[in-house]
């Protein structure tokens, strides 16, 4: 092949795309970026507004590998790195409108009014039931109340799911969604048995669970880390790019993009998109219609987003915690809320707690279905009501992610064993983002070195180098 075809076009500059971007920049491969925002991050976005800052996407992370730390010192990002006050390691689950911290240890777990004496009990029998003849087919419920029983699921896994996926556990895929869940039940025989077991690999993997891994982001909030990544390769990256289409030509793939309005097309023999899975679809309806038909069943629930400030002598909730999950069964129109001011510094003044609630998602989208102006003094109220709050924020800010977080349904399996073969038969086409191997910030980091690694042996394979 001709050399020019190692012109690499990578679709996104969110986490997934600019992490990419930056092992094979870093390893000299020629890239551009295409981004339709004008500024890098994806759902990555920080404001900061009258002494508050706001993360509107993702407020975290958990550093479950070195890489993570690798990519931060690479791009000069260090220095900004903070780590959560560990007074948010206690996490609360809302039980008849009480809030209740989730237990951390054994004794924790036994002294906890959270579950009854039945549910504990029944835990302990985890280590004794055998695996599902289900398979890839399992909902996270399924699995959970099989091998913990009901009330574990209701308030535990739950409002879990609620928090990391704003998801339906009915809905989700055990193997796609929880694969590490999953595994401790298919090599270990159990939960239990698994965590001990695993614990020791992880360690010799020099990796953390994302239950001990250490909670970090930065003093200008997550977006600091896109940000970071984009200007160690600003010459690279085309903002408020339009990719109209990308078809097929000869040994490689023509993207065609309209910026500053003019139509411009560009040839490349390598092609990662790290866009969401509906905006890809979009593009591809020229090159594979069965490609179009699996990325547009993948489901994005709306979610929005409401940051809400309060004078810290109107809150009557001791505010030494993460924040809280509400389990579906307490029939509240949020999902949660993260005490934002309490996990890092610098979230606002001294005087004033910060924090952010969730509402729709996968449990509750029709809330989102249209307008509602009575919504959001709704979930206020209940969010004061929890946190014996007498008086209204001084700050309110919202933001709608009309399609927010990939659910990793029953039957992904499909989705995922297409995509794999969708590779095999478009040579030197990447499809890459969070609906493939995670959603998280940290699953999209590790998950770029793997697509980076199967780049460059793609490359040696072709190119001969």
């Amino acid at each position: 092949m001709d050399r020019a075809n190692q012109k690499i076009i990578i679709l996104g500059a969110g986490i997934s795309g600019l992490a990419t971007a930056h092992w094979l920049n870093k390893n000299g491969f020629d890239i551009t970026i295409m981004e339709l925002k004008k500024e890098p991050g994806g759902s990555m976005e920080t404001r900061r507004e009258d002494g508050f800052l706001v993360d509107y996407g993702p407020n975290s992370g958990l550093e479950t590998v070195p890489l993570i730390r690798q990519l931060v010192d690479e791009v000069g990002l260090g220095q900004e790195l903070i780590y959560a006050d560990t007074k948010s390691n206690k996490r609360y689950i809302l039980k008849n409108n009480r809030l209740h911290a989730l237990p951390t240890s054994p004794i924790a777990f036994f002294r906890t009014k959270l579950f009854s004496l039945k549910a504990k009990l029944r835990l302990l029998s985890e280590p004794f039931i055998g695996k599902s003849e289900e398979g890839y087919y399992q909902s996270i419920s399924d699995f959970v109340r099989r091998r913990l029983g009901p009330e574990f699921l209701d308030y535990a896994i739950n409002p879990f799911v609620a928090g990391v996926y704003a998801g339906d556990p009915d809905e989700l895929s055990v193997k796609s969604a929880f694969p590490k869940l999953y595994r401790l039940e298919e090599e270990y025989g159990g939960l239990i048995k698994g965590m001990i077991k695993g614990a020791k690999e992880r360690k010799e993997r020099s990796e953390q669970s994302k239950q001990t891994a250490r909670m970090f982001s930065f003093k200008n909030g997550m977006q600091a880390l896109p940000l970071a990544i984009a200007k160690s390769m600003e010459d690279k990256i085309l903002y408020d790019c339009h990719v109209q289409t990308i078809v097929k030509a000869g040994n490689g793939y023509r993207v065609v993009f309209n910026q500053a309005g003019k139509e411009r097309d560009i040839f490349t023999g390598i092609l990662i998109s790290a866009i969401p899975a509906y905006q890809l679809a979009v593009l591809c309806r020229d090159l594979d219609k069965d490609v179009c038909t699996h990325l547009n069943q993948i489901y994005y629930p709306p979610v929005k987003v409401l940051y809400l400030g309060f004078k810290k002598e109107d809150v009557g909730q001791a505010l030494d915690g993460f924040g809280f999950l509400i389990p579906a069964k307490e029939k509240k129109r949020f999902l949660g809320a993260i005490w934002s001011s309490v996990i890092f510094p610098e979230r606002a003044t001294a005087d004033v707690a910060a924090f952010t609630l969730f509402i729709g998602g996968a449990r509750s989208p029709e809330l989102l279905d249209q307008e509602n102006p009575a919504l959001v003094d709704d979930v206020i109220q209940e969010f004061k009501d929890i946190m014996k709050i007498n008086a209204d924020p001084i700050f309110m800010r919202e933001k709608l992610w009309q399609k927010a977080i990939p659910q990793y349904t029953l039957g992904y399996i499909e989705h995922e064993r297409y995509f794999a073969g969708f590779e095999d038969a478009y040579p030197g086409f990447f499809l890459s983002g969070n609906y493939r191997g995670g959603i998280s910030v940290g699953d999209c980091i590790k998950n770029s070195e793997l697509v980076y690694n199967r780049i460059r042996a793609y490359a040696a394979r072709v190119y001969g180098e």
